[in-house]
């Protein structure tokens, strides 16, 4: 196991490059404002892009999307940098598992009342 100030180092520094990366991001798009922003429909079929199907889609892919990439982080820092055993990176995949378990149907119902919110807005503002 690596001593605890080369542990709190390698977190602080990934800290930084993520916050970092998020802040040129910000700046970024703040450098063209006048390009509205439009999700993304060209990876879905026509028939899916609309609707409940669609919002489960985009609900459940940004779940599992989600859960993939705290497991990357989980076994690159534990596995490979602190040492963990196997135990405990089953312990994460369980309950990790079962945190978008219970989190998936208050973000569907979150999503869900934002986009009906959008609609409403939108038909306001046409009359």
């Amino acid at each position: 196991m690596l001593p605890v100030p080369l542990n709190i180092s390698l977190m602080l520094v990934g800290y930084l490059l993520t916050m970092g990366y998020l802040a040129i991001g910000l700046c970024l798009s703040r450098r063209n404002p006048s390009a509205s922003w439009r999700p993304s429909r060209r990876f879905a079929p026509a028939s899916v892009r609309r609707g409940w199907p669609g919002l489960i889609r985009q609900v459940v892919g940004t779940a599992v999307g989600g859960y993939v990439l705290l497991m990357a982080v989980v076994i690159g820092y534990y596995d490979g940098v602190a040492g963990e055993g196997a135990g405990f990176t089953a312990s994460a995949f369980e309950g990790a598992a079962a945190l978008v378990a219970i989190t998936l149907p208050v973000f569907f119902t979150a999503s869900w009342a934002a986009l009906a919110v959008r609609r409403r807005w939108g038909r306001r503002s046409r009359r």
